[in-house]
């Protein structure tokens, strides 16, 4: 099997990494908008690069893997759907609604696979939390809260091609609620602040949001996110049932310190980012892609689960600039919504 890694960025690199290992995986073509980085990771791999775009269609692969910058993700979906080609890509499909539902009105047609990146299905933690709650061991759930909190904010030129916070950061909270819960989010209220260094504000986006989101069934959840957080790297997930409370995310690595005498100490070395909070995620995402590649498992992720993370962050935005609660019908998934 042969797969094409279009981007060597930092998740290109990890992926290609895994695949590289990978006992079904034959070979990797490695492309970038940058040649010299391709290159480079092709030599370190003892893999292939290509010059561009073009050859990895042209030289043949069976499988595609998009990370690029998110402006790109559609239409290299596109391309790789009309060519017969399965696709893995890092979230999001794109920066709106109707660019995504084109991208995958492509994938429908052509009938391949498209399974998105969303690295928090395959925690462990957050594995052991969607057991509790579906096993019934919280009892009647009634409250989540939810929050990733970057130790130091992305390079200023990147901020604006982000899609902001809340489709670039929230976005990986709102697909793991769904998938943790098992439930939908039909309404939100959002707000965000600025404040802070000026590259926010430069950027028209926000350093801090925050979102109260109810679910179909009434259980209430939030979510919050920050780019600027010094302790450390911080992402948990707290779900309280009727019956018990369980945390994802809690361990002596968590950036957090209890002003309680008897309270646990401060982590001795806090995670710094989500590579390494991750890691073993993003493999075994990976190893998931090839397992659909041959046959043996189900999309565990497809493109329609990215749409409706897509949705509620859409919502989110509207929210937060109109300063008003905005349910999720408000947010259309069909094209023909859009006219």
């Amino acid at each position: 099997m042969r797969i094409g890694v279009i981007g060597t960025g930092r998740i290109g690199t990890i992926h290609a990494n895994t695949l590289s290992r990978h006992r079904e995986v034959g070979s990797l073509i490695l492309t970038d908008a940058d040649p010299a980085r391709a290159q480079g990771l092709a030599h370190r791999l003892g893999e292939t690069a290509a010059p561009g775009v073009d050859e990895i269609f042209k030289w043949g692969v069976d499988a595609v893997v998009i990370t690029t910058a998110t402006p790109a993700h559609a239409e290299l979906i596109g391309r790789a759907a009309r060519s017969g080609l399965p696709v893995f890509c890092e979230k999001p499909i794109a920066l709106d609604v109707p660019g995504t539902l084109a991208a995958l009105a492509e994938v429908e047609a052509a009938g391949t696979v498209l399974q998105m990146g969303f690295q928090r299905r395959f925690d462990a933690g957050y594995a052991s939390a969607r057991e509790a709650v579906r096993s019934g061991r919280l009892g009647r759930l009634h409250t989540v809260r939810a929050m990733t909190c970057d130790q130091s904010p992305p390079p200023a030129e990147w901020l604006p091609l982000s899609g902001g916070l809340f489709r670039d950061t929230l976005i990986h909270d709102f697909d793991v609620l769904r998938w943790v819960t098992g439930r939908e989010v039909v309404d939100v209220y959002a707000a965000g602040s600025d404040s802070g260094p000026a590259l926010f504000r430069e950027a028209g986006d926000i350093g801090t949001g925050a979102a109260l989101l109810t679910l179909d069934d009434g259980t209430l959840a939030t979510a919050t996110a920050t780019r600027l957080n010094g302790a450390g790297y911080d992402v948990r997930m707290e779900l309280a049932g009727e019956r018990d409370t369980v945390v994802v995310g809690l361990d002596d690595r968590t950036p957090i310190a209890s002003t309680e005498p008897t309270g646990p100490p401060p982590a001795d070395k806090p995670w710094t980012g989500f590579l390494e909070r991750f890691g073993p995620a993003y493999e075994a995402e990976l190893c998931a892609f090839v397992e659909v590649l041959h046959g043996e498992r189900p999309n565990p992720c497809d493109g329609r689960e990215a749409l409706q993370a897509l949705r509620i962050a859409e919502a989110c935005e509207a929210s937060r600039r109109e300063h008003r609660p905005v349910r999720l019908t408000e947010i259309p998934e069909r094209a023909e919504s859009y006219g």
